[in-house]
C-alpha cells in the first residue's frame, strides 16, 4: 500500500503536468479554474513562534502564506507559514519536498488553515492545514 507521502508526491506530479480541457466555475471566455489539494500537514514548531498569540483571532478557512526558506540553515527545503503577516511555524520537514519544488517553479499554490485546537497539549496539534494548487 502506497504511503501518504507517496501520494501525495504522485497527485502533486499529476497536477503539475495535467492539462484540463474544462474546469469548474469558468466563465464563457475565461480560462478554467481547478484546484487540486496537495496535502494537508500539521503545523510544525508553532510553539517557538505567533500561534499561541494569535489563535483567537484566527478561523477555520483563513489564508495562509507559504514562503520559500532556502537559506535556511537547518533545512534547504524549508517553508514558513504565515497568518496575516506573522510567522505560524512552517511545513513540516517530512512534508515540504514537493511544495517546496512547484514554489521555486512558480506554480500558484494556496494554503488555508483547516483545522484550529490551539489548546493541544501536543503543538503538532494545534494547527492543521491544506495546500492547494490552482491549475
Amino acid at each position: 500500500m502506497p504511503s501518504r507521502r507517496m501520494l501525495e508526491c504522485l497527485c502533486l506530479a499529476l497536477a503539475l503536468f495535467a492539462h484540463p480541457l474544462w474546469g469548474e466555475g469558468a466563465r464563457e471566455g475565461e480560462e478554467p479554474h481547478i484546484r487540486l489539494l496537495v496535502q494537508s500537514s500539521p503545523l510544525a514548531g508553532s510553539q517557538f513562534h505567533a500561534l499561541a498569540h494569535l489563535h483567537a483571532s484566527m478561523r477555520v478557512g483563513d489564508a495562509l502564506t507559504l514562503v520559500r526558506e532556502p537559506e535556511n540553515p537547518y533545512d534547504a527545503k524549508a517553508i514558513r507559514v504565515e497568518w496575516r503577516g506573522s510567522q505560524l511555524g512552517y511545513v513540516p520537514r517530512r512534508e515540504n519536498r514537493a511544495v517546496a519544488a512547484a514554489l521555486d517553479q512558480g506554480k500558484k499554490l494556496h494554503a488555508r488553515i483547516s483545522r484550529l485546537n490551539p489548546e493541544a497539549a501536543d503543538p503538532w496539534q494545534r494547527l492543521e492545514f491544506e495546500v492547494w494548487l490552482e491549475l
